[in-house]
């Protein structure tokens, strides 16, 4: 895959410094939060910079992610990628079972009712606690509860389509 149609996906955000030798805090967006720390490569992305990082050392704790970068060893070099995003390339990602998907994989895809009214296009997901929640592009976003089964009936990665069970008046 070329670099320019190469799908990134943001696992993270360094939101920090955590102490005197480089270590920074990070927010992992992964579930469970320490998936975070079994990608050995990162690429740190700040101000539409890339930078390919190797991670040298993390530790979950009960506040978050702390991580070691290879290179950065003192707090000055800490706080210059504080705010970078951590993304790495999708084909990165573990296989996963049938039935589950990344939320980035969902992200575009058409949303059409079970009687073949298109809602809109997948925005973005959020998590709400309960469930995650499909937010379709449009004015105002419709808001579409990602429960498996009662609402959502089908997804079709390959044809880009999600099919739900609900009122295009919602």
């Amino acid at each position: 895959m070329s670099a320019k149609t190469q799908k990134w996906v943001t696992l993270g955000r360094v939101s920090g410094v955590f102490g005197v030798k480089g270590w920074l805090k990070v927010r992992s967006y992964t579930e469970p939060q320490s998936n975070l720390l079994t990608f050995r490569a990162w690429t740190l992305r700040l101000a539409g910079v890339d930078r390919a990082v190797d991670l040298e050392d993390g530790l979950n704790r009960a506040g978050g992610i702390v991580a070691k970068l290879r290179g950065v060893d003192d707090p000055d070099s800490a706080r210059s990628v504080v705010g970078a995003d951590i993304v790495v390339e999708r084909e990165r990602l573990p296989p996963l079972g049938a039935g589950d998907f990344y939320w980035t994989d969902l992200e575009g895809c058409e949303v059409r009712t079970t009687a073949g009214v298109v809602l809109g296009c997948v925005d973005r997901l959020m998590s709400t606690g309960a469930n995650d929640v499909l937010v379709l592009q449009g004015v105002p976003e419709r808001l579409i509860p990602f429960v498996a089964g009662p609402v959502v009936k089908h997804v079709d990665l390959a044809e880009r389509v999600i099919v739900v069970d609900w009122s295009p008046d919602y």
